[in-house]
């Protein structure tokens, strides 16, 4: 099992969510959620593109990695 880390500010708005019933903050955690989420995926893709085991994954994991950080085809290689 892996440890994520998330900044302090969603920690602390996870816990007056939970702990103090403070729903007024929903929004903003589903946000940082969301926004550490889409780290990982990335994360997840680039290190797949750099050591999958067939020449076809890091491909195929390269083109998912550049299409989700936004690259235009023409700055491709």
């Amino acid at each position: 099992m892996r440890n994520v880390q998330i900044p302090f500010e969603l920690f602390y708005q996870l816990l007056q969510y939970h702990l103090m019933e403070n729903h007024n903050l929903e929004n903003s955690i589903k946000q940082g959620l969301e926004k550490k989420l889409d780290a990982l995926v990335m994360h997840e893709l680039y290190g797949k593109s750099k050591s999958a085991a067939t020449l076809e994954e890091r491909e195929k994991a390269r083109q998912e990695y550049l299409d989700r950080r936004g690259v235009e085809e023409e700055f491709r290689w």
